[in-house]
This record gives structure tokens, C-alpha cells and sequence, in this order.
């Protein structure tokens, strides 16, 4: 549900920009929503497009394009691990299967509790420091290797625990 105050925080994006090019805030609108929705659905594509007086199938392409929106509901901590090349030859894949194995869930999944969504992403341009992933589209975890999964892993239920 997409509501006035949700509405106002459009406008205000949208007035950073020459009025014919109101479309140019989709992405800050995209971002308002999942803020505050945790995802992105298609009647909030919906509500978006007439807002900014584009096509719905428009903001629902920059919605896919770009992993930063869940399409979907998400646990509290989104865990996207690169699987690009680089990130591959340095055991990218395998911290993948780790976190599956670890959370008893497969990628795109959530675990029961609602705490762990994992899921692979495209190049997160820490190449250098593979494999790499990414905690809520925020923060960059650098060269994961089983141990320092388990130690993510672990420190995420501990703040859990603490609420």
C-alpha cells in the first residue's frame, strides 16, 4: 500500500529534476518503496508509473534490472553472493552451497524464521577481494571463506537474539 507520506517522498525526488524529466526519479521511488515495503510488488510498480506519467512496464524493467530490488519478500538479511567469474575461480560457488547447506535452504529461498534470504549476484566490483557478498545491498563482506561465513552467519543470529 502506497500511501501520501510515501507519495510526498516521490514528489520530493521527483523535484530534484526539470519537470519533462519526472521519470528520472523511478529508481529514488523504487528505493522509497522497498524501504519501507521490504520489496517491491507490482502494484507498487503500478502506483510508481502513474505517479511519474510513465509506462508500468517501464519502471517494472528497471525493477529487474537491477538486483538492489527484491521482487519478492525478503528475510531481514539479504545475502547476495557473487557468482561472477572472478568471484567463481575464487570459490564463489562453493560459499554459495555453504550458506545453502549452513541455512537448509536453496538460493532464492528464505529460511523459515524469516531472518536469511540467500541469493547470487551479478559483479559487486570487489573482484580483488573474491569471493565477495553483500548484506542487505549495504555492506560488503571481502574474501568469504567457510569460516568467515560461519562467523557472518553467526553474529547475524547473535543480533537477532539480542531483539
Amino acid at each position: 500500500m502506497i500511501t501520501e507520506a510515501t507519495k510526498a517522498r516521490f514528489a520530493r525526488e521527483v523535484a530534484k529534476y526539470p519537470a519533462e524529466q519526472k521519470q528520472s526519479a523511478v529508481m529514488a521511488c523504487l528505493s522509497i518503496v522497498q524501504q519501507e515495503q521490504g520489496w517491491v510488488s507490482q502494484e507498487s510498480e503500478a502506483v510508481i508509473a502513474e505517479f511519474l506519467e510513465m509506462p508500468e512496464i517501464a519502471v517494472h524493467e528497471v525493477t529487474t534490472f537491477y538486483n538492489m530490488y527484491n521482487q519478492h519478500s525478503v528475510g531481514k538479511y539479504k545475502l547476495s553472493v557473487c557468482t561472477n567469474l572472478p568471484c567463481q575461480l575464487r570459490r564463489g560457488r562453493e560459499a554459495l552451497k555453504h550458506l545453502e547447506d549452513k541455512l537448509g535452504i536453496k538460493m532464492g529461498d528464505t529460511t523459515a524464521d524469516g531472518v536469511f534470504t540467500i541469493e547470487q549476484s551479478e559483479c559487486l566490483g570487489a573482484c580483488a577481494d573474491a569471493p565477495v557478498l553483500l548484506v542487505n545491498d549495504r555492506h560488503m563482506c571481502s574474501f568469504m571463506d567457510n569460516e568467515k561465513l560461519d562467523q557472518l552467519l553467526t553474529g547475524l543470529r547473535a543480533a537477532e537474539d539480542t531483539k
